[in-house]
């Protein structure tokens, strides 16, 4: 009967840390940025939406995040909680729980003490933005010193677009912040007017991007924004111009 019990209680131990793992699993998935397999693509691509479109966004909005406030020290989301609670001196990092410690929230500023979580501007995402948010505050003031909790950013928006052919139509990539924490992020096209200027091609309606244009220019939308913030050279096979929030104001 001992035994039995026994058995028992490690049968249970064992299905409740099965679960913790699987809730674990879910959470670290939901740091990336999307990989929604993006309408148009070849059915056996190994580029997912979240490779080249969704990583682009968070490259070209965390780098402009820094641009904004470069006295300030700001973490993107290759930096886990554990490093920002250290490096940004806000407390102990080993007052972090194990199974978060890994975890990487896409915009932490230890300065203003605000996190931001970028997300496709649609419901569900946002909602999803909300909970992850909502989490890594959560998490961060548990270990973070009494003066210095974090919240939600607010008030970050901004535009910037990609003129592929230098003349050519042009891709914008937008951001806006509606709720503390979450910002959401939107790709749109403005087709090609020979003889216009960007600015007046970019005053054109705004339509969704065609699948033959994410085919073509997709994978090419990271680099040259990186190339673009960083000043470096333009990666090979783009011949046009990216024209930065600056210069949309």
């Amino acid at each position: 009967m001992v035994d039995m019990k026994k058995r028992g209680c490690r049968t249970r131990s064992i299905w409740r840390l099965a679960g913790l793992l699987l809730g674990l699993v879910a959470l670290c998935a939901q740091a990336e940025p999307p990989s929604f397999t993006l309408p148009g693509r070849k059915p056996d691509s190994k580029e997912p939406w979240g490779a080249f479109l969704g990583k682009a966004a968070h490259v070209a909005i965390g780098l402009e995040y820094r641009v904004q406030h470069p006295a300030n020290a700001v973490f993107l989301n290759t930096v886990d909680l554990f490093s920002i609670v250290e490096e940004g001196k806000l407390g102990d990092p080993e007052r972090l729980p194990a199974f978060v410690r890994r975890l990487r929230p896409d915009i932490t500023d230890t300065r203003r003490l605000v996190l931001f979580e970028l997300k496709p501007d649609n419901e569900e995402s946002r909602r999803e933005g909300r909970e992850q948010a909502g989490r890594y505050l959560a998490a961060l003031n548990d270990a973070v010193e009494p003066d210095k909790k974090l919240v939600g950013g607010t008030g970050f928006e901004g535009s910037l677009f990609l003129d592929f052919e230098n003349g050519g139509a042009l891709w914008q990539l937008s951001w806006r912040t509606p709720e503390p924490g979450v910002t959401v992020y939107r790709w749109s096209y403005r087709r090609k007017k020979p003889g216009a200027s960007w600015k007046e091609r970019a005053a054109q309606k705004e339509e969704e991007l065609p699948r033959e244009e994410i085919d073509q220019h997709g994978k090419l939308a990271e680099p040259a924004i990186r190339a673009a913030y960083d000043k470096g050279e333009r990666p090979e096979g783009f011949q046009g111009q990216v024209y930065l929030p600056v210069d949309c104001r």
